[in-house]
């Protein structure tokens, strides 16, 4: 018995002896404050868009543009047909003939004492109207040509050529896109740590990389049906950028103690993830995590590991537990 014993522990000896060494560096895993953040979806939309209608009812006589035209301000965007001033004119012009003549005469029947002051006075008067109708009749002949106010570009026809327009319908609309902004809508769980002023991250498949954009108001009230609040920011000028566009918003929102680990260390066996582990005597042990979110900084661990657990900082093909790591 005291022979077999020895022989174990011999046997045990050996094995002590015979554990494999690989050259991995090891690193202790630190809890540090890491960003959180909030993602929402939106869209771009320009700071200029402007819709355009007609201040005379009548039938549109020709549009001159189409939807993706690009337009300068003053040019002309449609004409609408202006039956029913015209009529106003013709009957401001009569009034005025009329109320002309009338004064001709109170003036010579004035001198002559046949009328009083007063009654001169209220031809007069009426005269002063009818020249002032005529004028204003006039004026609305201006606005059968419509122009645009601004320079842009025709995203929206609603009306065509031969439609009857209506003062304050809207005919087409107008973008401007050198002033473009994101709108989203973001929960009310995180609105209170989004302020006017800050910087968010914004992706737009148009763009290789994500880009900066300011916070520029925050509507201080929900959406009574979604609980959400919409909040705009002001995108940088970038040919890339068209209004209409889909785009996501990343806000930072605070921040928490995590442990972050290279992702360079994770191990990934028939969709489980686990890292190597070393004991106080550098033995690589395989253990399982539950991973996180990944960012520059590295993968979180979410479970698995404890603040200052020392880990192999890269994979290598021929690691396996039992080993001892030799790295520093």
């Amino acid at each position: 018995m005291i022979a077999m014993l020895a022989g174990c522990s011999h046997d045990e000896e050996n094995n002590e002896l015979q554990v494999s060494s690989i050259a991995v560096p090891l690193i202790s895993i630190m809890a540090e404050d890491v960003a959180e953040h909030t993602i929402s979806s939106g869209s771009v939309t320009s700071d200029k868009r402007i819709s355009i209608a007609s201040r005379l009812s009548g039938y549109i006589g020709n549009i001159t543009v189409r939807e993706g035209d690009s337009v300068k301000q003053g040019d002309a965007l449609f004409r609408v047909d202006p039956v029913d001033v015209m009529q106003a004119v013709n009957q401001a012009k009569a009034d005025l003939r009329d109320a002309e003549a009338d004064l001709a005469r109170y003036e010579s029947l004035l001198k002559e004492n046949a009328v009083s002051k007063q009654q001169f006075d209220k031809v007069r008067l009426r005269f002063t109207l009818a020249k002032s109708k005529l004028t204003q009749a006039e004026n609305q002949l201006q606005y059968a040509e419509v122009k645009a106010p601004v320079d842009g570009t025709v995203v929206k026809k609603l009306l065509n050529t031969g439609d009857l327009a209506s003062p304050g319908a809207t005919v087409l609309v107008l973008e401007n896109a050198q002033q473009l902004s994101v709108e989203t809508h973001v929960s009310e769980r995180f609105i209170a740590a989004i302020h006017e002023g800050d910087e968010a991250t914004v992706e737009l498949a148009s763009l290789p990389t994500p880009v900066k954009a300011v916070i520029r108001q925050v509507v201080p009230a929900a959406d009574p049906l979604t609980h959400q609040f919409l909040v705009k920011l002001s995108l940088p000028q970038m040919a890339e950028v068209l209004p209409g566009m889909f785009a996501e918003v990343r806000f930072a929102i605070g921040s928490r103690r995590a442990l972050l680990l290279p992702s360079a260390a994770i191990v990934q066996r028939h969709g489980l993830h686990g890292v190597y582990i070393a004991d106080s005597n550098n033995i690589l042990h395989y253990r399982l995590i539950r991973p996180g979110n990944s960012t520059d900084g590295g993968t979180e661990a979410l479970a698995g590991l404890s603040d200052g657990d020392r880990i192999a900082a890269e994979i290598r093909p021929d690691i396996v537990s039992g080993m001892k790591a030799s790295g520093s």
